[in-house]
């Protein structure tokens, strides 16, 4: 995928995408963050409400996005701006591959009108970056290749193009989707880690590991002993969801949405 974008737009070549990270230690505490999905105001919102629940915290906090920041919601191009910025003061922050990024990325290689991607939101990201649908009735593919090009910035797709599939640390899993229990993570697929539901909803809990995760939404967040889904559907409820984690401690949780019953429990 690199190598197109460099075709396109004549960047460097960075380094390889890991396929994951893995660390050592914790933290003094982590804020996973659900499914963005182009919601800037929540997005705003939720860092406002971790910037004053970890005012207290001594030591380095993380903010990890689990994915899916792109796609149905009204601001994706800025969210990006937003993700590719300096994080919140005091906090050090990682953006993970969702699979909505994966198809964002696979139509720029190849756009088409009859692209999954645009029925799955890529319309409204593509709004965001002020192109018209009706670009698509007027343009035949190579003119339709040039407006997405001088759309989209460059380093937005190498931002993209570059996003870890997953972050470890000991006893805990960081992924867009779920994994496939009892395999280890640098053998797990791509599509399992952007894609998975049942086979990872259903898997006996054999790896010993909590798995933070988005990808499902739910009406509220789902806290099980062995994983912990953050989606809650943001762009549809404006509850966009947050868990304050840290070893030994049940998470906390925080939402945008001040009536969900997650608003603000441990």
């Amino acid at each position: 995928m690199l190598n197109f974008i460099r075709s396109l737009f004549g960047t460097a070549t960075p380094a390889p995408a890991p396929h994951g990270l893995s660390f050592d230690h914790w933290p003094a505490a982590i804020y996973a963050i659900g499914d963005i999905h182009g919601c800037l105001t929540e997005l705003r919102q939720l860092e406002q409400m971790i910037a004053a629940d970890a005012a207290d915290i001594a030591g380095e906090k993380w903010i990890i996005w689990l994915g899916d920041m792109v796609d149905r919601g009204p601001s994706s191009s800025a969210v990006l701006d937003r993700a590719m910025a300096n994080p919140p003061p005091g906090f050090v922050r990682y953006c993970l591959m969702g699979n909505h990024e994966a198809m964002m990325l696979q139509f720029m290689q190849a756009p088409s009108p009859r692209s999954d991607w645009l029925t799955f939101g890529g319309m409204e990201t593509l709004y965001s970056y002020g192109m018209s649908g009706s670009v698509f009735d007027k343009s035949g593919q190579r003119q339709l290749q040039a407006i997405i090009d001088s759309h989209i910035p460059a380093d937005h797709l190498t931002f993209l193009d570059r996003l870890p599939l997953w972050i470890a640390l000991p006893g805990i899993v960081f992924v867009h989707a779920g994994i496939r229990r009892g395999r280890p993570m640098a053998e797990q697929s791509e599509r399992d880690l952007l894609w998975i539901r049942d086979e990872f909803f259903n898997a006996p809990d054999i790896d010993g590991v909590m798995v933070v995760h988005g990808h499902t939404p739910a009406a509220e967040p789902v806290v099980l002993p062995n994983r912990l889904c953050l989606d809650t559907g943001a762009f549809a409820t404006g509850a966009l969801t947050a868990a304050r984690l840290q070893p030994g401690k049940a998470p906390h949780l925080l939402t945008t949405a001040s009536d969900s019953p997650a608003a603000s429990k441990p």
